[in-house]
C-alpha cells in the first residue's frame, strides 16, 4: 500500500545465495525512482493488472457476488509488527531494516489492548457491511499461527504466542459483517523476491510460504467471504500480471475455490478477479464503470500505524463513497491500530460520523446499482432499485439542476436532505431545485419514484 512519498528503486547487484539476505536489505536503494516516484506509489498506481484470458472460469456467477455488490462500504485494517516503529507498513523496505533486526520487533509485539470486538463493533457503528484485515503483509509477518510461515515469523512466535486472527474472525461474525482476508505473496525477507530467476531455490522457498499460507487460510478459519491479495508483482516491477509466470494465480486460486468455492477475490494475484481495485484517495471521475470495482483508501497518512496528524473527515469519506456507488463501486477505508491494538482516535471518530451519514442515507446506498443516468463529474451520480432513483448532488452551478430525461416517468421527487424539493419534468429532460437551507453536507440526497416499466 501507498502511504506516500518515500523512496526505495531495488538494487540490480548479482546475488549469490539465500543466506545473503540480511546483507542485502541495507543496499535496497533509498534515491527515489525516476521522476521521484517510488516503490511504494508505483505499488499503487500499477495499471493492466491483471491477464483476462487467465482463466475466466474461476470467476464468479452474479449471483455469488451480489453480497459484494450490495454492501458497498468496508473497513479495512493494516496491522503488524509495523505498528511498533510507528513509520507505516513499508518501514522495514523503506527504511532499509535489515530482517534480522526486523525480526527482533516480534519480541516486544504483545498488543495489550487489542478488542476485536471493538474494532467489529466500531466496524458496524460505521455502517460497514464487510471488513479485511492484513492476516500478513509485505514484510512477511503473520498474524496467525502459521505452521507454513518461513523461520516460524508469526503471532504464535511472537510475545503474543496466539493467534490474533482467530478472534478477529469471530468477532466480526458476531456483528454479522462479512470477513476478508488480505494477504500479500511479496516477503522483503527472501532475496529471491527481487531475482526469482537467478536463486531458484530461494524463490521456491518463497513460493511454497504463500502457497501453505493461503491454504491454512482458506482452511482453518470456516467460511471466508474475501481474499484481497497484495503485491504479486516482482522485484517492484512491472504489474501483477507480469508476475504471473511466477506465481501460477491460476494454479493457486483453483486452491483457494477448493477450500472457499464462493469466496470473492480481487485481482492483485495476477489473476483477474472478481472485481477491480483503485487505490488512494483522489477523486473518483468518469462514466458508469462496467465491471464491479472498490475505491481503496487511508483515513490516515499510512495504512500502518503512525501518528494522527492529517485524518479524512466524515464528509471526504462519504463524497468518495457517493462517487463511487453511482460508477458501480465499493469503498474499503482503512484504519491502522497502534502497537497494542488501538483504533486512533480520530479515524474511529470519522468512521462513527460516517455512520451517522449511512443510517439516514443508507436506502440510497445499499443494495442500489448505478444510474440511470450517468453521472457528471463534480456535479451529481444516481443510484436506483426497483421503482426508486437517488439523486446525489455535489454542487449546484445554478438555482435549477437540469438533467437529462430519465427513461421512466417520475411521478414524485422527495428531498431526503431537508424539507422541500422543486421539480418539473418533461420531454427535454428533468429539473430540480432546492433552497440552499435544504441541501445537505457533504452532499443533497434526492428520492424519485419512477414509474412502471
Amino acid at each position: 500500500m501507498i502511504i506516500g512519498s518515500r523512496a526505495g528503486e531495488v538494487s540490480r547487484r548479482s546475488l549469490l545465495h539465500a543466506a545473503a539476505a540480511a546483507s542485502l536489505l541495507p543496499r535496497w536503494a533509498a534515491a527515489a525512482a525516476p521522476g521521484g516516484v517510488t516503490d511504494e506509489q508505483r505499488s499503487a498506481l500499477k495499471s493492466a493488472n491483471a491477464d483476462a484470458a487467465l482463466a475466466p472460469g474461476l470467476l464468479l456467477p452474479p449471483e455469488d457476488l451480489k453480497w459484494w455488490r450490495d454492501s458497498k462500504f468496508g473497513v479495512f485494517v493494516h496491522w503488524g509488527l509495523y505498528a511498533i516503529p510507528a513509520r507505516g507498513e513499508w518501514h522495514m523496505f523503506a527504511d532499509k531494516v535489515p530482517p534480522q533486526e526486523y525480526a527482533a520487533l516480534a519480541r516486544r509485539f504483545n498488543p495489550r489492548h487489542y478488542d476485536p470486538d471493538a474494532w467489529a463493533d466500531l466496524a458496524s457503528r460505521a455502517g460497514a457491511r464487510y471488513m479485511v484485515l492484513t492476516t500478513r503483509h509485505h514484510d512477511g509477518f503473520a498474524l496467525f499461527a502459521s505452521r507454513a510461515s518461513y523461520r516460524h515469523f508469526d503471532a504464535a512466535h511472537s510475545a503474543a504466542r496466539r493467534d490474533l486472527v482467530a478472534p478477529w474472525v469471530r468477532a466480526v461474525r458476531r456483528r454479522g459483517l462479512r470477513v476478508g482476508f488480505y494477504y500479500s505473496p511479496l516477503d522483503w525477507r527472501f532475496p529471491a523476491y527481487f531475482h526469482p530467476r537467478e536463486m531458484p531455490e530461494n524463490a521456491r522457498l518463497l513460493k511454497q510460504q504463500t502457497y501453505g499460507q493461503v491454504e491454512e487460510l482458506m482452511r482453518n478459519y470456516g467460511p471466508i467471504d474475501i481474499l484481497w491479495y497484495d503485491g504479486g508483482w516482482l522485484a517492484h516491477q512491472g504489474t501483477d500480471a507480469d508476475a504471473a509466470w511466477f506465481w501460477e494465480p491460476d494454479r493457486l486460486n483453483r486452491m483457494v475455490r477448493r477450500y472457499q468455492p464462493r469466496i470473492v477475490i480481487n485481482p492483485r494475484s495476477g489473476w483477474q478477479g472478481d472485481f477491480d481495485v483503485e487505490e488512494g484517495p483522489a477523486r473518483i471521475k468518469g462514466p458508469i464503470r462496467g465491471k464491479p470495482w472498490e475505491k481503496t483508501f487511508s483515513l490516515n497518512g499510512a495504512w500502518g500505524y503512525v501518528p494522527e496528524v492529517r485524518v479524512m473527515s466524515a464528509g471526504e469519506v462519504v463524497t468518495l463513497l457517493v462517487d463511487a456507488v453511482v460508477r458501480n463501486g465499493n469503498v474499503l477505508a482503512n484504519v491502522g491500530p497502534d502497537a497494542d491494538g488501538v483504533i486512533p482516535p480520530l479515524q474511529a471518530r470519522t468512521l462513527r460520523e460516517v455512520g451517522h451519514w449511512l443510517e439516514r442515507y443508507g436506502h440510497a446506498v445499499y443494495g442500489t446499482r448505478p444510474g440511470p443516468l450517468e453521472p457528471v463529474d463534480g456535479l451529481w451520480g444516481m443510484t436506483q432499485a426497483g421503482d426508486r432513483a437517488f439523486l446525489f448532488v455535489h454542487a449546484w452551478p445554478a438555482a435549477d439542476l437540469a438533467l437529462p430525461a430519465m427513461p421512466r416517468s417520475v411521478l414524485q421527487v422527495r428531498n431526503l436532505s431537508g424539507e422541500s424539493v422543486a421539480w418539473r419534468s418533461g420531454p427535454d429532460g428533468l429539473a430540480v431545485s432546492v433552497e440552499p437551507q435544504h441541501r445537505g453536507q457533504p452532499v443533497t440526497v434526492l428520492e424519485m419514484v419512477m414509474a412502471s416499466p
